[in-house]
């Protein structure tokens, strides 16, 4: 998309609406990159010859979990073919274990979609540097679950949820709509939609309904312990 830069930032995400506003969000904030945005590695080797060596990755998981058989083959087989290259992961999960699980593939970092485009140019910056960004969300959970006293309702939660779902669940408690929870959290709803999800999941709940009624008995418990 740019020329006269030393590399090139390739964009790896299957939705080309996506992958095109995120090229030009980067490089529109001062990315010193070429950007390359393609739908698949297939699609870049087409248009590899027009663009500088690549200096960096950044792989557009969009809701897949790290533990998907199909994603971690196919990360398997990027990390592969792009031995030197930093892989950074966008994601619209920013749970621990899924950030975990893809620094343990090869990661160079980790990005939740709930972050603004500087934090990308500074994670990718980080990366090509040599360094690994991960959110500070996931970070800041890990400190919530070893601080938490005993006892209590946030302590029945500590151990189910992380502290971007525990933000989400207290909105649904109080029956919050999806757009008035990414308002709050500063998060996209379809986010929300993805921790809404994960949260049901979680709960073996197959509806809202089903989960402020599990999520309010959890409570209960929780301040009768």
């Amino acid at each position: 998309m740019e020329t006269g830069y030393r590399g090139c930032l390739l964009i790896i995400d299957q939705r080309a609406l996506d992958r095109e506003c995120l090229a030009r969000g980067l490089i529109g904030r001062g990315l010193k990159m070429d950007v390359c945005a393609v739908g698949s590695v297939e699609e870049w080797r087409r248009e590899q010859d027009i663009h500088p060596p690549l200096e960096a990755i950044l792989f557009n998981i969009g809701s897949r979990r790290a533990d998907d058989a199909t994603l971690a083959s196919d990360f398997s087989r990027f990390a592969a073919e792009f031995k030197s290259i930093p892989i950074i992961v966008l994601s619209d999960a920013d749970d621990l274990t899924q950030v975990v699980k893809m620094l343990e593939y090869g990661a160079r970092g980790f990005i939740p979609s709930s972050v603004g485009i500087a934090v990308c140019v500074e994670a990718i910056g980080l990366a090509v540097a040599g360094g690994i960004f991960v959110p500070a969300s996931s970070v800041l959970s890990v400190r919530h679950l070893v601080n938490e006293a005993p006892g209590g309702a946030p302590r029945a939660l500590s151990g189910m949820f992380t502290l971007r779902q525990e933000e989400v669940v207290e909105a649904l408690r109080k029956g919050k709509a999806n757009k008035i929870i990414a308002y709050e959290l500063n998060l996209r709803e379809s986010t929300v939609k993805v921790h809404i999800r994960n949260i049901m999941k979680k709960l073996k709940a197959t509806n809202r309904t089903e989960v402020a009624y599990k999520l309010n008995n959890l409570f209960a418990s929780g301040m009768t312990n």
